[in-house]
């Protein structure tokens, strides 16, 4: 809970630029080789210096067979140009008090100094010579801009830690530009209205890995989470996740069910026609309606074992149950592309919350919840006492 609750925190204050470990970075891309070859890759929220997704990428860039890789960062980021020991500073780069936004763009990675293998030092070499393309954006380096749009235009996947503050816009962009993605995300997004609804028509899924995680912040980031380390500043978060619309062999793995359905130990709600199950571990196997499940569900759910179901009011009144992964009558992408008419979008945020709310009220006017798929707050009651906040499911009629 308290990491929880520190991340509310920083979404709250936009102070949330963080920097993610090497170590979680590698065990999280492990899973993916096969999607990378050939591919131009962009870090769109990353400082070349200093953003472990950049040096990943850049050691394992011929491991992983890629195209290209791209990197910015933003002229107002708190940690860029802090830890700059880390390469050195390049002299085609001058770096001022303003901090200007800057974009690399590598096509290879070669053994510079000849030890046989390529390695970090070959990375410091290839950002300190003339082998790459190194330089300032005109623009403020936000993912927004003109020139990042750009940039995104020219990339197949996108693998990058965006700022939790906008990770409803971030996403937004990346289906907008129908996108391969890979993104680091606060575990509560998976709540939002804007996020929600492509994970129940599976545009988005889960990665392999979630829970607590450490990320470097800046030394003005002041919680209770916080540690130094080789003088750095670091934090812990709880309910941390990754995004992602790259196929994975973990959505093919069954969930094992071996809890038989009793009224007694699975409860009806008061207001829909479904049982709510308290743990994960705990589905029945033998219980064929609709059932309300912890978020958590996700991070097990397989699309050919279960499916995601809202509650819609027929003619009569009654509630009908609808398949929101077989219902194609709303066009999401076409939905999100209407946050960015133009080629180039804007970065304001008052108008991407004008135009998503119109959204919001085109594809959640009819449902009997107010983010279909899904029951929370007040919402939801069982003998009068309000539940917590549940995913509605069915097993898939051919399992049995």
């Amino acid at each position: 809970m308290a990491g929880n609750s520190n991340l509310h925190t920083a979404n709250k204050e936009k102070n949330d630029e963080f920097y993610t470990q090497l170590v979680d970075i590698e065990n999280e891309l492990k899973h993916y080789k096969e999607h990378f070859k050939n591919k131009v890759v962009l870090c769109n929220c990353d400082d070349p210096f200093e953003s472990n997704f950049f040096k990943y990428f850049a050691m394992n860039f011929n491991y992983l067979g890629l195209k290209k890789l791209i990197a910015t960062c933003y002229d107002g980021s708190p940690i860029s140009y802090t830890q700059l020991s880390f390469f050195d500073v390049p002299e085609k780069i001058v770096f001022t008090e303003k901090r200007k936004a800057y974009k690399i763009e590598i096509t290879e990675v070669l053994d510079y100094n000849n030890d046989g293998a390529v390695d970090l030092s070959d990375v410091k070499y290839l950002l300190k010579s003339n082998k790459n393309s190194l330089s300032h954006l005109e623009s403020d380096g936000d993912f927004r801009s003109y020139e990042c749009v750009e940039l995104l235009e020219q990339a197949d996947i996108v693998v990058t830690n965006p700022p939790f503050s906008l990770f409803r816009e971030y996403v937004a962009l990346l289906m907008a530009y129908k996108k391969q993605f890979l993104i680091i995300g606060n575990q509560n997004a998976i709540t939002y209205k804007e996020i929600f609804p492509l994970i129940a028509r599976n545009k988005i899924w889960l990665g392999y890995n979630s829970g607590g995680q450490v990320f470097q912040v800046p030394k003005s980031f002041e919680r209770n989470n916080t540690f130094f380390a080789n003088g750095k500043k670091f934090a812990k978060f709880g309910n941390i996740c990754w995004y992602t619309n790259l196929p994975t062999r973990k959505r093919e793995e069954k969930l094992p069910l071996y809890k038989k359905y009793t009224p007694e130990e699975y409860p009806k709600y008061d207001n829909y026609n479904a049982i709510n199950v308290d743990k994960v571990a705990e589905i029945p196997y033998d219980y064929d309606g609709v059932m309300g499940v912890p978020i958590t569900f996700l991070d097990k759910y397989n699309p050919e074992q279960f499916e995601i179901v809202a509650f819609r009011k027929g003619e009569d009144g009654k509630d009908l149950v609808y398949s929101l992964s077989r219902n194609t009558s709303v066009n999401l992408g076409g939905a999100y592309q209407t946050l960015f008419q133009n080629t180039h979008t804007t970065t304001s945020s008052d108008q991407f919350l004008k135009v998503k709310k119109s959204i919001e009220e085109s594809l959640y006017g009819k449902y009997s919840t107010s983010i279909p798929g899904m029951i929370k707050n007040a919402e939801g009651k069982i003998q009068g006492k309000i539940t917590y906040a549940r995913m509605t499911i069915r097993r898939k009629k051919d399992e049995n």
